[in-house]
């Protein structure tokens, strides 16, 4: 996966969204010790998105945990005039896959719940996705972000075949 490190207000403002928030509990000698865990996605809206996780005993401090993970981990995603993404890609993490595929204006964002998160802070504004394999929210969110992250433009696909991109997009 390729990451770049962006600096403090090179980009726009950053939203956030709070995917899940899960009570983990660890049994200790003297009873029970509860912490949080946060899963949260980051985005500009303008094509760069991250997701990060925070852990803490009280859950503001696990949520921004996890934004400051989100935003070490931002990636640039390639959109298409129509805010949709440039072609047909599957992303894998651990047991969970994603089929993301480029949609016509109009469209919308077709996905579930965690890969609608990470979507709609990219950016993308016209997306049909399927999960398939685990329903694992985390391992969701991953995958789409693997699968964004493997996203090309036509033009870095010309160039690297040596073609036009008149003949690249047929």
């Amino acid at each position: 996966m390729k990451r770049t490190i962006y600096e403090p207000g090179e980009l726009g403002e950053l939203q956030e969204n709070v995917v899940t928030i899960k009570r983990v509990t660890k049994v200790v000698k003297g009873g029970r010790n509860m912490r949080f865990t946060a899963l949260v996605v980051v985005g500009d809206g303008n094509g760069h998105v991250g997701a990060g996780l925070g852990k803490a005993t009280e859950i503001p401090e696990a949520i921004r945990k996890g934004k400051e993970d989100a935003m070490k981990k931002l990636i640039s995603v390639e959109l298409d005039e129509n805010h949709s993404i440039t072609h047909d890609i599957t992303g894998k993490h651990t047991g969970a896959s994603v089929l993301l595929k480029k949609a016509p204006e109009g469209t919308g964002i077709i996905a579930g719940g965690p890969a609608r998160a990470v979507c709609e802070l990219a950016g993308i504004s016209n997306i049909r996705t399927k999960s398939l394999g685990s329903s694992n929210k985390q391992n969701v969110v991953l995958a789409t972000i693997n699968a964004l992250s493997q996203l090309k433009n036509p033009e870095d696909v010309a160039k690297l075949r040596g073609k036009s991109v008149s003949e690249i997009l047929g």
